[in-house]
């Protein structure tokens, strides 16, 4: 079961990722969107972590606490959307201990629609969907989902770098976002590693 003190101990470890990744995230940003990706997760990160130890044992709520502490320190979209994720997963799982890593997909798959209809996008635009979409569906099929998270969002990553962007601000780099990476989708790979120490 996967609880709120793991839940504690991932956002420790996704602020010390973010730190150290902030500057490659805003590089990459910069490429392809107002280059401040790097700036918006080293911030909603560190919020976090400053609320880990007085997040409540309802695993739900501990959600909702995260996404809240995030959106106070982020106003850029990609923030909002990871917020607006984590609150629909945290509906998912309110009023209960922890959840079982075989719930993973359907929560993952509740954040998805509630983020899309929030960004006014769909999958396949070479987006951070794309990858959670792509771990909702490995996560079907596995005995070691922190493996398989990992994997699915580094492949998912790859997949999409050789396709355009069609969603948000990089689409209007049209094919010259071919060979590059979605920054949203090489943040979601960074922060599924932290997330599960890999």
């Amino acid at each position: 079961m996967i609880t709120v003190a793991d839940l504690r101990a991932a956002s420790l470890r996704l602020r010390d990722a973010m730190e150290a990744e902030a500057d490659a995230l805003n590089a990459a940003d910069g490429a392809l969107g107002d280059g401040d990706l790097g700036v918006t997760m080293r911030r909603g990160s560190r919020a976090v972590a400053e609320k880990a130890e007085d997040l409540p044992e309802d695993f739900g709520m501990a959600l909702m606490a995260c996404a809240q502490a995030f959106t106070k320190v982020s106003a850029s979209s990609y923030g909002t959307l990871l917020a607006t994720g984590l609150m629909a997963a945290a509906k998912e799982a309110k009023g209960r201990e922890g959840i079982d890593p075989d719930e993973l997909p359907a929560l993952l798959d509740a954040a998805v629609t509630k983020m899309m209809a929030r960004g006014k996008a769909e999958l396949r635009g070479k987006t951070v969907l794309d990858s959670l979409d792509a771990m909702a569906r490995a996560l079907t099929r596995t005995d070691d989902p922190a493996a398989t998270a990992v994997q699915a969002a580094e492949d998912a990553q790859v997949a999409f770098r050789s396709k355009p962007a069609t969603v948000g601000r990089a689409r209007i780099f049209g094919e010259k976002s071919v060979g590059m990476d979605d920054p949203g989708m090489l943040a979601m790979t960074k922060i599924v590693k932290a997330l599960t120490g890999r």
